[in-house]
């Protein structure tokens, strides 16, 4: 069986919804619309906007709980209670937590002023050095990347240049063909 590399199956970066970093998360939501209209060729729509530098560089990313996060500010304050149920809190714990931080008591009704006033900086997911992978790589490699760092995708790249997006729909999609090409035995 031949070896599939990552640029077979990335979404190019032209496609894919870019801001810059002062932009607000309404122009984030309205980018990743346009970009959704203009290239609908993909199985699973773009669920992320990236976000760059004055430069253009590719700095961060806004995915949709970074969007839901970025309504409550107070999310920031509790930190990330998912890890308190491996230290046996269960889900009343978290209800309580919740109760106590008035978490997203009212945040929907002001939704149109947040979006206009929250910065997507202030909200981005900042990129680590695992969410790199090169178009040339195997898509064995960038399976390995995507979930020992659970990533929802991977920047490509070719060289210093970010040249496309590897999502884990898109991975997952050609997991799915590959197996059902297999003569399954019964």
């Amino acid at each position: 069986m031949e070896t599939v590399k990552v640029k077979a199956l990335m979404v190019p970066l032209d496609h894919y919804a870019r801001v810059p970093e002062d932009a607000t998360l309404a122009q984030a939501v309205l980018a990743l619309e346009e970009v959704h209209e203009k290239f609908d060729d993909h199985y699973y729509k773009h669920r992320a906007v990236l976000v760059h530098d004055a430069e253009g560089r590719v700095i961060g990313k806004v995915g949709q709980l970074d969007v839901l996060k970025g309504l409550e500010p107070r999310f920031k304050e509790v930190g990330d209670l998912s890890m308190l149920s491996r230290f046996g809190f269960g889900s009343e714990f978290v209800k309580m937590m919740s109760r106590q931080f008035s978490l997203m008591e009212k945040p929907l009704n002001d939704i149109c002023r947040k979006a206009a006033k929250v910065k997507v900086r202030d909200i981005m997911h900042t990129l680590t050095g695992g969410e790199y992978v090169d178009e040339e790589a195997s898509v064995n490699e960038a399976i390995k990347q995507l979930v020992l760092g659970q990533h929802h995708s991977l920047l490509v790249t070719r060289g210093e240049e970010i040249v496309g997006v590897l999502r884990l729909s898109d991975v997952f999609l050609e997991v799915c063909r590959l197996i059902k090409a297999c003569e399954l035995e019964g």
